[in-house]
């Protein structure tokens, strides 16, 4: 049985850069073009990669500032703690209670924070505060930090990259649009005269 050729066959081979490369058939169009992908592809590649980068560094600077500044101090609970219902069941069985503490100033200071439940009146519990002793979740460890800060860095460096590579997007659909329109021009044009005898 006779086999079909395959479709690459009827492409021919691929010619890289085509555009860039002196050619009689390569349209002013075509050479726009290719100053736009470039452009897109460098200004995506390098504003998402920097961006990226500085926001990981920013984020890193952040937690390890809160690690220096936040520290642990041990309050009392004012009141027995409620026991745990079915939607405190998800946190291994803490609740909020009202707690008490002496801060940096030497001034007693009061607030809520998580505890273990049913746990009763004056149990001691560790609390964080930060410089003003003010309540604060527990600062992220250097582990925790690095993979937050490097979350963040890729999310804001692939959402900056997406911004010139959709613009891109757009004026080379605009651009593809425009073409065909020409083409179709020249079409209307020189199509009717196909088929006529000369001479």
């Amino acid at each position: 049985m006779r086999r079909l050729p395959s479709m690459t066959a009827f492409r021919g081979p691929r010619v890289w850069w085509w555009r860039w490369r002196s050619n009689p058939l390569r349209r002013r169009s075509d050479a726009l073009e290719a100053w736009v992908v470039l452009t897109v592809w460098v200004v995506s590649v390098v504003g998402g990669v920097l961006t990226g980068v500085a926001s990981t560094h920013s984020v890193e600077h952040g937690l390890a500032q809160e690690r220096a500044q936040w520290r642990p101090v041990v309050a009392r609970l004012t009141e027995d703690a409620p026991k745990a219902t079915a939607s405190t069941a998800s946190g291994a069985g803490r609740v909020w209670a009202d707690v008490r503490w002496t801060g940096t100033d030497g001034r007693s200071h009061a607030g809520e924070a998580r505890v273990t439940a049913r746990s009763r009146t004056g149990t001691t519990v560790t609390v964080w505060t930060d410089g003003s002793d003010s309540l604060v979740t527990r600062p992220a460890s250097l582990s925790e930090a690095q993979i937050r800060a490097a979350m963040v860095g890729v999310l804001v460096g692939a959402s900056v990259a997406a911004v010139p590579y959709l613009g891109g997007r757009i004026v080379r659909e605009r651009m593809e649009r425009r073409r065909m329109a020409q083409w179709d021009e020249a079409w209307a044009r020189f199509g009717p005269m196909w088929g006529r005898k000369t001479g």
